[in-house]
């Protein structure tokens, strides 16, 4: 929807599949180097925890192309999941460009695992509500997911895979 946050990325498609493709490439080369064993060649995206910015920012059409499931994270191990904060395509740009009004090195630019992403927030509680309140609306203020395994939730929800 023209003027959303969550849809404006796409308004060029060949940028943003470029951007894409090599975010995908850091984020797989990363899961590996941290010990992660991806079944699949690209993560499904999830938003970890419930996020206010989500909130504030769902439009109309976000909201009647898109679904909330709760998916507990038990169901993952660290050679499943990863995460980073905020979302990767966003968290590696913050990283490049360094920019001192928003830039957290201990944050931006790195994937987490998932016993490190569990560790941050039962310390710091979820973005958006106690800290990482420094990001301008238009960036996606939330932890991102990505599932490496999806027998884990196609079994959760029940969905018949190859």
């Amino acid at each position: 929807m023209e003027g959303s946050p969550i849809w404006e990325r796409f308004k060029d498609p060949r940028a943003y599949l470029h951007a894409r493709r090599q975010t995908e490439a850091w984020l797989r080369a990363e899961f590996i180097a941290r010990g992660g064993q991806p079944r699949q060649p690209y993560p499904i995206y999830m938003v970890f925890g419930r996020t206010r910015w989500l909130d504030l920012n769902a439009d109309p059409v976000t909201l009647a192309t898109t679904a909330e499931m709760d998916i507990p994270i038990s169901l993952f191990t660290a050679q499943d999941i990863s995460f980073t904060y905020p979302d990767s395509m966003i968290s590696r740009l913050l990283a490049e460009r360094k920019d001192p009004d928003y830039y957290l090195p201990d944050y931006h630019g790195k994937l987490f695992t998932l016993p490190e992403m569990v560790s941050i927030v039962a310390s710091k509680g979820l973005p958006g509500i106690t800290w990482g309140n420094n990001l301008p609306p238009t960036l996606a203020n939330y932890i991102e997911a990505q599932v490496w395994n999806q027998q884990n939730l196609f079994d959760f929800i029940h969905l018949p895979h190859d």
